[in-house]
């Protein structure tokens, strides 16, 4: 009977095992690396109360031990779970239970058959426990710790306890389980004799530090195994925020955990209710912070650790920076009378009271002036508090019931109204006018009205007021309308600027360029112009402030009707006088009344602008406007010029930095004006007069609007292309002149100086000086090493530099970048011997040796002429003096004796002959091949393991060395001396010579004798080494940027400490083995792929895992093999493992420069040898360097949904455990979500912040839970996952890290570097955010993936490089910019969040940061990683959500302020860096249109052949410069110039030539005008109408070939429509146009236009990878007619139907502004048929209006019969032969009615094809008419009619793009054409030989 509880618990336990595999994606029958066992699957609603899976997993540990004690354990935890859930009721709980039922019979019996007894387990746990403590010496090791803790240093031996540390953690967490389960079987027992012994041991172990799980800082209770607690500045810094007497008393029943001291943290929780694990959490980040504002002192600490009263005070100001600035903006006294008057317990606990205010804020973090009301009335209540004896609860946060909670009473009903607020956005839909965001809540804070709200605030106050249905709340004092006017308001400076110059300028080229009286009084016109457009800013001031008006501030609105009336008035009167102006000119009358008054009030008017312009915005001047706001009338005038906030207070820079950047856009006004003047306007002047003139032309049409007008519209079309032109070029003369100036900024920051490997091997030598001076930081021998002799002082730099160089290589070798040989070559040894020299790596000096000795056998000269021509090549020289030194120290090393004088007399008589210059005398130089042979012999067998054979081998090689040297090497003289040498010839004699060898045992005689194994043997060249380009990449930027100008180093002890912060959604973490094995159609693996595209580094993994060649091969070896493999390919995707690895070389080389430091300033005093010196050995076991590593850095991933993914057990969150457990400093947050049952019956979620680790085991510990007040998904979902885990980053810095980034250990290292750049010189204020240089990573994948690299490398480089410096108007663009991270969590955080309107979250950092008067430099001497997009479809995608959060953008706050507020330049500067960018995008696709459109309209009208017959003129010189200009823009040539004057820089010339040539024959132009499309039409509808959203694109390799239809329907919209209207366009103008050149004339006019028709049309199946294999057309053609016929339906999806799409297509017009807007633009269809009507031979020459209302009755008369011939006989079933015989008469009625009309009348057939042309026009405006009003369309039942149409239009669309597709995949040679083109040629080959060998299956199995 006992086999069946055997084999239930086999199979229980082989199911949890099996379970456990999948969920690691190792699959079935694999073996598993992480935690098994039924302890790793107790359901969750049981962990979240106990430790039953702690008790399981002490149980299976002590299993093999003790079954009897797993018992125990076991019986313990089913008693646990089954008092938890009685009922069963949780998810998996039934399971578990049954399983552990099983288990526990099972071992009940296990014993012998026999049952065991029950009634001693008590005893027998406490035997067992007691037994358990003393084998692993517990109470030895506590007596340890308390002695170290007194002491306050380190024993000798705790070096020794770090190697068996995780053994420790895992006996504590053994001991942990014992000591619960024996608390719980004495729990009821009374307290004697056992019970009473072990109940004092609970007591005693739970004081223990290793029993409680912390974060980074054991504070609750000391750590044995974390030396972090030992530090003095942290028990400096727990010791000053300790309970001290000043402080009331707390009551006696407050519980206060027995494991610490009392500490104001205490306090704090007692008096407001914070809740326990906020308490916890900011305690750390509290003790750190001043902890490390201590160390970063640099004051050595004697006596007790105390924090010094500069690192308490640098602390309190920065924490509570912004809450003095609210203060004194709104003329409220702080809560400290004088800085100088509180103490430094006050600073410490209001510095903590912030921090924790902060730390449970949630959602309202968002709102960093709330924050700081709620700070300032909760510190005036602790005042109060702290001014009694005894301390009680704040009343604020004392609830109805007597519960004290900050959460409940504070957070949640401000939490509330937001919440309700976000609800009414409808998920995005709503406009933003209609509810109130963050910014909104929190710019209430910005008016003294807030002060005056009671404390708490009341439930009705204004603030709290929710919204209700119908009714608007009101915004604060911005609105942001959906409207392209916000464009105009934020930048009138700009567009008034443009728009005057442009008036000054024509009225110069009108007036021939003569500058007279009369063209001055001209000129002056530009004053009412000024005026108005000034008034028609105000207006927009007025009118966009509609819904803000009863909210928002008194003095706002004021301020807004003033200038309202203001610049009415003004505009009014100025136009007036300027009219009398002119009439008095007109009159040519003497009195010049007028004109001296218009000068005067211009005069005036100039100058007060002026001057408040220079008062406010000039730099010097800003010290004299502070001092002016004394004088209300200066105040007054000031605040009317420019409106006061919160932000945007001082937004000037140094006079320097500001005349900078002033220089530079002059410069560009120069050359824009310049060529505005002679190249667009002048040459229009002449044909504008021409055509006013001309009267009389003959229209070919009904003309309704020309009469009378002297020909506006045709000087329209005439300007119109000139005047977009003008707008736009703006940026086209910044690109031009920011990539020079980037360029030359480049050169000076020495950027590019080494491009090449030949660049380094040839610089190798002056790299470790540049390491030492720039990365590595000491305090001692520096100075003195540097005045030694170079000899010295370069061997001293070398031995420095080796033991992180050599790290660096072994990261590459380890990332499978290099292989093991490469690796040999390139790593330098530790030159920390006796040798006088420096050992560079064999990489530089291998083959050298061979070399030198065939010049020495050609040596027919003396030792100085042999010797001069080695050094030509020094690496060569430096290799024989190795080579001569080394051998003299291994031989000396190897024998004794008589053997050991032979060797020291031989290299006596070489130096010897050396010095006298006798060298080819004394040595026979030819035979030195024979030499080389013996000696190699020698060194061949020392390389190897010792053994008695190989020691004879030894022996007989010595002697044969010893034989060819003497007789052969040696000249005749010096052989028959040592012949005849007594000591030697006896020791021959007696074969005593060389008989014992001491085989090499020292570590630097092992390493040479190795280096000159090498040296001797390698007979190749390593010039090339690494050959992988990535390896290569790196170490030339690495050993560039050593040159470059970087902060020094501070040692990691005083660095800043910092946090690496990474948002995680559901993306990929680790590739699964079936994600790596599984084939697209075409039977191409990811893994195949990835083995092609990195073959070298695929053979490198094989190498370092021993694997064969195949993949086979590589997996046999187990699941660790299978491990290894998915993170080799994770490790080349954009994964979160590539980016946890990456981030986590930050700790890593914190490591290393820790242990270096500590070891070198140690062995100095000790007086240690030299090759300890610099030893890294164990550095990554020193507790030491682990502690300070923790100390200074965290990594947080903010992984939003794994508590979910936790519970589906999906994938990803088994790689997350995984992750976790391969990292120990890493923390993942998450948001928890807890449902739980309300007295009514409902189901009531509550959400945690939780935090977790991994503990010992693997398993996640929880270190954090802090509860919220509700769903923190208020706004968009990035920002708040960056918000809830931001409370448990550490540090003064945080760098924002996507999960598609990588970093590198080389770069890690000079992160000490950057973060010093907080403290530097960048301008007025200290950096708050540090630009980091970025390094697109996938660029390599693909043609498609190389522009995208290129042109985001040009961005993140030269044009962030340009500017930071000297624009000084660089943002955050996203990653991985390095944050202030004081100043930022306590302004707002790194990001905003409202829904829809911060899209583009990222940006708004930047734009917070700046107006918050902080500064953003960029650096790049470092880089990070970065992946892109690699597809046409997922760069459409992320391109279309930049442009839609760009357009989101043109209607925040934010750019309306900076633009208000900058000075004029530094506006110009931010307009074209950010939504200028995409403005001038748009107006690049409109010139298209705008110049078309005119042509189609003097075509069609026939006044361009008309005005050609009556003037000859052209004006072709603007229209041209204008066209071309265009174009340039349109094929990217000016987004390339930035990118090729990168090339150069960091290339070559010669290089960058060649890739600039490769991008343009893979048809970069065509990428690019595609990108125009795609930006165009996403910022466009934006601003129009909304629907910008996040949008996945996948970031996964591109290996599959998209379908048709989806790419139809991602780009139909967007592309194809708009493409088929310019085509339709061209061919109107080609059909009736007239052009005097022709043909030709015709072509050069409008290829730009129809190169931008096919890029549009046809680059998706271009870049689409098997685009043109005919076996896919003919599947996309199957596929796409399936889906285009398929019915749509409720749940349809709109990739499956095109009905469902079509409706998708439509959500984007929402409001009825929108509508109108839609209906105005779909008007233009309709010019088509009017114009085309009057073209045909059937109306001749007949203008009446009669002809175009016949062609509207055709029209009607073919929609008649489309419906005929669609009208389904499904429906009328009777019917059916009757409608058929209908159809049939119709369609041979519609034939011959045809037939006739082209044989008796003038209807011909191309009026046919014309007519087509215009009713398919004039169908699709009614289609858009009808989808615009749909709901009209709906009620006169006509909708079903216009969808049939719309499929019939999108049925004709695709197939006039799926006909030349289809054509071109007849031919095979277009396919094997585009995979060249889209993929490298080694992915290239190996996919069809893949096709050819495995009959189209890869060759993966797995």
């Amino acid at each position: 009977m006992s086999r069946a509880p055997r084999n239930w618990e086999r199979l229980i336990r082989a199911t949890l095992r099996r379970e456990q595999q999948r969920n690691a994606g190792l699959g079935p029958g694999r073996a598993s690396t992480g935690p098994s066992g039924v302890h790793y699957e107790v359901p969750p609603s049981l962990v979240k109360s106990t430790n039953i899976d702690a008790i399981l997993q002490a149980a299976d540990e002590i299993q093999g031990e003790d079954p009897n004690i797993a018992r125990i354990l076991c019986e313990q935890a089913y008693t646990m779970a089954q008092e938890l859930d009685p009922s069963s009721e949780g998810r998996g709980v039934l399971q578990f239970k049954t399983g552990l039922m099983s288990v526990i019979k099972q071992k009940l019996a296990k014993k012998e058959g026999t049952r065991m007894d029950r009634n001693h387990d008590i005893k027998r746990l406490w035997e067992f426990y007691q037994d358990f403590k003393r084998r692993h010496r517990v109470d030895d090791i506590q007596e340890e710790q308390q002695r170290w803790r007194e002491s306050g240093t380190f024993s000798t031996t705790l070096g020794d306890m770090e190697l068996r540390s995780v053994q420790m953690k895992k006996v504590y967490a053994t001991l942990r389980a014992l000591i619960e389960v024996l608390e719980a079987l004495t729990r009821d027992l009374p307290a004697d004799g056992l019970s009473r012994l072990i109940k004092e041991e609970v007591a005693k172990m739970k004081k223990s530090g290793e029993l409680v799980p912390y974060n980074i800082v054991p504070i609750d209770a000391p750590s044995v195994t974390n030396a972090i607690g030992y530090f003095p500045e942290v028990m400096a810094a727990i010791s000053a925020i300790g309970y001290c007497a000043e402080f009331p008393r707390l009551p006696a029943d407050f519980e206060v955990s027995q494991l610490k001291n009392l500490d104001l943290f205490d306090l704090l929780q007692y008096v407001f209710g914070f809740q326990k694990d906020n308490i916890r959490n900011q305690r750390e980040n509290v003790v750190l912070a001043l902890a490390n504002a201590q160390s970063r002192l640099g004051i050595p600490m004697e006596g007790e650790p105390k924090i010094d009263e500069k690192a308490i005070n640098e602390v309190f100001v920065k924490v509570l920076d912004n809450y003095i600035k609210w203060c004194r903006y709104l003329g409220e006294r702080i809560v400290w009378n004088r800085f100088e008057a509180i103490n430094r317990n006050r600073k410490l606990i209001l510095v903590s009271l912030y921090f924790l205010i902060w730390g449970e804020a949630a959602n309202v973090r968002f709102l960093p002036e709330c924050i700081c009301y709620i700070f300032h009335n909760m510190a005036k209540e602790l005042d109060v508090i702290l001014d009694h004896s005894e301390a009680r609860p704040a009343a604020s946060c004392t609830g109805e019931g007597g519960e004290v909670s900050y959460l409940q009473e504070i957070i949640c009903p401000i939490y509330e109204t937001m919440a309700a607020e976000a609800a009414r956005n409808n998920n995005g839909k709503a406009a933003h006018s209609a509810w109130r965001n963050y910014d909104d809540f929190n710019e209430y804070f910005w008016s003294p009205a807030c002060i005056k709200l009671k404390w708490p605030m009341p439930k009705d106050s204004a603030f709290l007021l929710q919204p209700k249905k119908r009714r608007r709340t009101g915004k604060s004092s911005f609105v942001e309308h959906r409207t392209f006017l916000h464009l105009y308001r934020s930048f009138h400076r700009l567009w008034i600027f443009l728009i005057v110059m442009f008036q000054g300028l024509t009225i110069i080229a009108f007036n021939k360029g003569r500058i007279n009286l009369d063209t001055f009084k001209e000129l002056l016109s530009i004053g009412p112009t000024y005026a108005i457009l000034n008034f028609v800013e105000s207006c927009l001031d007025v009118v966009l402030m509609f819904g803000a008006y009863k909210t928002a501030r008194g003095m706002a609105i004021s301020r807004l009707i003033i200038r309202f009336f203001w610049f009415g008035i003004s505009s009014a009167f100025v136009t007036y006088v300027y009219l009398k102006v002119l009439d008095e000119k007109n009159s040519h009358s003497s009195d010049s009344t007028y004109f001296q008054i218009y000068l005067l009030v211009l005069g005036i008017y100039a100058g007060i602008r002026v001057f408040f312009a220079t008062l406010i915005k000039f730099p010097a001047c800003h010290a004299l406007s502070n001092i002016s706001d004394r004088w209300p009338f200066f105040q007054f005038f000031k605040w009317i010029y420019q409106e006061r906030y919160f932000v945007g207070r001082g937004l000037y820079e140094r006079t320097s930095d500001y005349l900078r950047y002033v220089l530079f856009w002059l410069v560009i006004f120069a050359c824009k004006f310049t060529f505005a003047y002679f190249l667009q306007i002048k040459p229009l002047v002449n044909p504008t007069k021409t055509i006013i003139s001309l009267k009389n032309l003959h229209y070919s049409w009904h003309d309704l609007v020309s009469k009378g007008n002297k020909n506006a519209l045709t000087l329209c079309s005439l300007w119109a292309p000139v005047v977009a032109i003008y707008i736009m070029d703006i940026h086209i003369w910044y690109t031009l002149l920011s990539a020079v100036v980037g360029g030359f900024m480049g050169a000076r920051a020495r950027l590019g100086e080494i491009r090449s490997i030949e660049m380094v091997h040839k610089r190798f030598e002056s790299f470790p000086e540049a390491f030492v001076k720039n990365l590595v930081s000491f305090k001692k021998n520096r100075l003195t090493y540097e005045r030694q002799p170079s000899q010295e002082s370069n061997k001293y730099y070398a031995a420095k530099f080796s033991p992180f160089w050599n790290e660096i290589i072994r990261s590459l070798r380890e990332e499978d970048f290099i292989s093991n040989r490469e690796m040999d070559l390139l790593c330098i040894p530790s030159n920390s011997g006796s040798l006088r020299f420096v050992q560079w790596p064999l990489f530089l000096i291998i083959s050298k040796i061979l070399l030198a000795i065939d010049l020495a056998l050609d040596c027919k000269d003396t030792q100085l002429d042999l010797w001069n021509r080695i050094s030509k090549d020094e690496y060569m020289a430096y290799a024989v003096e190795e080579c001569y030194y080394s051998a003299e120290k291994i031989l000396h090393s190897l024998v004794d004796d008589e053997g050991r004088l032979w060797v020291e007399r031989l290299f006596r008589e070489i130096n010897n002959s050396i010095t006298l210059g006798s060298l080819v005398v004394s040595l026979n130089l030819k035979k030195l091949q024979l030499v080389l042979s013996r000696f190699t012999a020698l060194t061949g067998l020392l390389v190897r393991d010792e053994t008695r054979e190989l020691a004879g081998g030894v022996s007989k090689a010595m002697f044969d060395l010893y034989d060819v040297v003497t007789h052969e090497l040696l000249s005749q003289n010096l052989r028959e001396q040592f012949d005849t040498w007594h000591i030697l010839a006896r020791a021959r004699y007696e074969r005593r010579l060389f008989s014992r060898i001491e085989w090499p045992k020292e570590p630097e005689i092992k390493e040479q004798v190795k280096r000159l194994h090498l040296l001797l043997t390698v007979k190749d060249s390593a010039a090339n080494t690494p050959k992988n380009l990535e390896a290569r990449r790196r170490l030339e930027f690495f050993t560039n940027s050593l040159f470059m100008n970087m902060p020094p180093a501070r040692p990691v002890s005083e660095m800043m400490p910092f946090s690496v912060f990474t948002p995680y959604y559901s993306e990929t973490v680790l590739y699964s083995l079936s994600e790596l094995r599984v084939e697209n159609e075409d039977g191409i693996s990811t893994l195949f792929y990835l083995q092609k595209i990195f073959p070298d580094e695929w053979e490198n993994f094989l190498e370092r895992t021993g694997g064969g060649e195949s993949t086979v091969d590589a997996i046999q070896g187990g699941s660790r093999d299978f491990l290894e493999l998915r993170f080799w390919a994770s490790y080349r995707g954009q994964t979160l493992a590539r980016t946890v690895r990456g981030m986590m070389y930050y700790r890593r080389a914190l490591l290393l420069q820790s242990f270096l430091e500590r070891k070198s300033s140690g062995d100095v005093e000790d007086g240690n040898s030299g090759v300890e010196y610099f030893s890294s050995h164990g550095y990554d076991k020193s507790p030491e360097s682990r502690a300070q590593a923790d100390l200074k850095f965290t990594y947080v991933v903010s992984c939003q949904i794994y508590g979910q993914q936790k519970q589906k057990k999906a994938p990803e969150a088994a790689d997350i455990a995984l992750l976790l457990r391969r990292n120990e400093a890493l923390r993942v947050a998450f948001i928890h979500v807890e449902e739980s049952d309300t007295a009514d019956g409902k189901v009531q979620k509550g959400f945690y912040s939780k935090l977790v680790k991994a503990d010992v085991h693997g398993r996640d510990q929880e270190v954090y839970s802090i509860k919220l007040p509700g769903d923190p998904k208020l706004g968009e979902g990035k920002p708040e996952n960056q918000n809830h885990a931001i409370i448990f980053t550490r540090g003064d810095a945080i760098q924002t890290i996507d999960m598609n980034q990588d970093n590198y250990l080389e770069e890690a290292m000079k992160m000490r570097n950057l973060l010093e750049e907080f403290c530097g010189n960048h301008g007025l204020r200290p950096p708050t955010i540090l630009g980091v240089r970025e390094h697109v990573f996938t660029g390599s994948v693909s043609s498609l993936a190389m522009f995208m690299s290129n042109q985001e490398t040009s961005f993140v480089t030269l044009g962030q490089r340009v500017l930071a410096f000297p624009l000084k108007v660089r943002m955050h663009y996203g990653h991985p910019d390095v944050f202030d991270r004081i100043f930022h969590i306590t302004r707002g955080g790194i990001s905003k969040a409202s829904r829809v309107i911060n899209i583009s979250e990222d940006i708004y950092a930047g734009f917070n940061s700046t107006l918050r008067q902080g500064n953003i430099t960029h650096h790049e001497y470092i880089q990070v990683g970065k992946g892109r997009d690699v597809g046409l479809n997922q760069i459409a995608l992320f391109e279309g959500k930049v442009a839609g959060g760009n357009g989101e953008q043109v209607l925040s706050r934010d750019i309306y302020r900076l633009g208000q507020l900058f000075d004029f330049f530094r506006m110009l500067s931010f307009f074209t860096t950010t939504v200028g960018f995409y403005v001038c995008t748009m107006m690049t696709v409109l010139t298209i249109y705008i110049f078309l459109y005119g042509r189609a309209y003097l075509a069609l009208s026939g006044l361009d052949e008309s005005i050609e017959n009556q003037a000859e003129i052209s004006g072709n010189t603007a229209l041209d410069a204008a066209l071309n200009a265009q174009f340039l823009v349109q094929i990217g040539v000016f987004t390339a110039v930035p990118m090729i004057m990168g090339f150069i820089l960091e290339l070559g010339l010669l290089k960058a030539v060649v890739s600039f040539v490769t991008m343009q024959l893979q048809l970069c132009s065509v990428f690019f005008t595609f990108s125009l499309g795609t930006r165009t039409h996403y910022f466009g509808r934006t601003i129009l109408h909304g629907g910008a959203k996040y949008k996945a694109t996948g970031r996964g390799f591109v290996v599959r070939h998209i379908k048709f239809a989806e790419n139809y329907r991602i780009f139909s919209r967007s592309h194809f429509v708009k493409a088929l209207e310019v085509a339709l366009l061209l061919i109107v103008y080609l059909a009736y146009g007239y052009a005097k050149g022709g043909a030709m004339a015709y072509v050069l006019v409008t290829i730009s236009s129809w190169f931008l028709v096919l890029s549009w049309l046809f680059a998706p199946y271009i870049f689409n990878p098997s685009g043109f294999e005919w076996q896919k057309t003919v599947e996309d053609f199957d596929d796409w007619t399936s889906w285009l016929l398929y019915k749509g339906g409720v749940g349809v999806k709109g990739e499956n139907s095109w009905e469902s799409w079509w409706d998708e297509e439509q959500v984007h017009i929402q409001t009825l502004r929108g509508r109108i807007l839609e209906t105005i633009l779909s008007l233009r269809f309709f010019m088509f048929q009017y114009g085309i009507v009057y073209k045909l031979h059937l109306t001749g020459k007949h203008t009446s209006l009669a002809i175009y209302g016949i062609s509207w009755g055709v029209l009607v008369a073919f929609v008649f019969l489309f419906k005929v011939f669609t009208f389904s006989p499904k429906k009328t079933a009777n019917y059916q032969l009757a409608m058929r015989f209908i159809q049939g008469v119709t369609s041979i009625a519609l034939i011959a009615a045809l037939v006739l009309f082209v044989a008796l009348t003038d209807l011909s057939i191309p009026d046919l094809f014309a007519s087509a042309l215009a009713f398919i026009a004039t169908g699709w405006a009614i289609l858009c008419l009808s989808i615009t009003w749909k709901r009209l369309v709906k009620t006169l039942g006509l909708w079903d009619s216009v969808r049939e149409i719309a499929r019939m239009y999108d049925a004709g669309m695709g197939m006039l793009i799926f006909t030349p597709i289809a054509i071109l995949s007849w031919f095979p040679f277009v396919s094997t054409f585009q995979s060249r083109l889209l993929f490298n040629q080694a992915f290239s080959r190996g996919l069809e030989i893949s096709l050819i060998l495995a009959g189209n299956k890869a060759n993966v199995q797995i």
